[in-house]
């Protein structure tokens, strides 16, 4: 699967009492999916996984599965303490029809996380997942780093194809590029080089909006008429042709997206394109295109708030920047805590330049 390109993290919305609004998970689903990201993460850190429950985690997965457009590549955060509940998860998302599990390194135990025990873990969970996994590092939360020497043995394994590394280490992410460079592997593309998701396969098959069906003339003309018999046929199938990728490498800290390009990710899944995916695709684009200049502008744009809307003020700062940039943020589940006055203040003014 190709995972390059920017993809948002998507958040869980909640009623004020706490509860999951659904309908407004489906509403910023598909807003997003208008948007140039590659793909879409349901239940990652900025989605308040940790906060639900089974029910409303499976939930939650379906609803936004159903939501998107069958050409961005969906990710499932399924990442469990135990590797049985790990790859029951995985499954789940796989019969939904997503593209791949995105799994958080285990830290509960985080004195026995062993290089042999993370290791096992990782290969147990990619050997009996029916969709490629991605791991999932985010020491700030966690509390647990898992070392580079560590994913680059993890790279080896044909169903763990990538990393979203939330450390911010640039030296590590360097380290990883190079450490898993030799690795090769080659993945389905459509004739312009983007991603052939599962749903895109699944439309092609069913007669969806990529594919088609043979629908009777009769149906549209009236039986009457004498072309009763004839059909229409089907629109061609979606082209595709092969590409070679490597261990994809992707990165978490929008602040540091330009360096990590530059570095040898392929791509990132930032909290900040929740509320602001065009501003973090446009850094990405940029890079793509060879216009280094422009790229440094973009990316310089959105550092301060990044830092703060993000970094200081975590999921209610980067739900009530959605509020202003046409999704629905609304409340984090308690234990968080909404923004003051005053830090929505602040908010405000530093996304008054970055809009969607």
């Amino acid at each position: 699967m190709l995972l390059q390109g920017i993809f948002p993290p998507i958040t869980t919305p909640f009623y004020p009492d706490g509860e999951v609004y659904y309908k407004k998970l489906e509403h910023n689903t598909a807003q997003m999916s208008k948007t140039p990201v590659a793909g879409i993460v349901v239940l990652g850190s900025t989605g308040e996984a940790v906060m639900l429950s089974d029910i409303e985690t499976r939930e939650v997965l379906r609803v936004a599965r159903g939501a998107a457009e069958p050409e961005k590549v969906l990710i499932a955060g399924t990442g469990r303490e135990s590797a049985k509940e790990t790859i029951a998860l995985s499954e789940y998302a796989a019969e939904l029809g997503y593209d791949v599990a995105m799994v958080r390194t285990p830290h509960y135990f985080k004195k026995l996380m062993s290089a042999p025990a993370v290791l096992n873990f990782y290969r147990t969970v990619a050997d009996r997942s029916p969709i490629p996994v991605i791991i999932y590092n985010f020491p700030p939360c966690t509390g647990y780093d898992i070392p580079a020497e560590v994913v680059i043995a993890l790279a080896e394994h044909p169903n763990l194809i990538g990393i979203k590394e939330s450390s911010g280490d640039l030296e590590k992410v360097g380290r990883m590029v190079q450490g898993t460079r030799h690795i090769k592997r080659s993945v389905e593309v459509t004739d312009v080089f983007n991603a052939v998701t599962r749903s895109m396969k699944t439309a092609t098959t069913a007669g969806g909006a990529l594919g088609g069906e043979i629908i009777e003339a009769a149906a549209l003309i009236g039986a009457s008429q004498s072309a009763s018999t004839a059909t229409l046929a089907a629109p061609p199938k979606i082209k595709t042709r092969t590409k070679e990728v490597g261990f994809q490498v992707m990165v978490g800290s929008a602040d540091k997206l330009l360096p990590s390009l530059e570095l040898g990710a392929v791509g990132a899944i930032l909290a900040f394109a929740d509320c602001a995916p065009t501003a973090c695709y446009e850094i990405y684009a940029a890079w793509k295109e060879g216009d280094t200049r422009l790229a440094r502008e973009k990316q310089e744009r959105i550092v301060p708030a990044v830092r703060r809307v993000l970094g200081d003020f975590s999921v209610p700062g980067v739900k009530y920047a959605m509020d202003l940039n046409g999704y629905y943020g609304g409340p984090p589940r308690l234990p968080l805590l909404p923004l003051t006055a005053d830090q929505k203040n602040e908010v405000e003014h530093l996304m008054a330049d970055i809009r969607n």
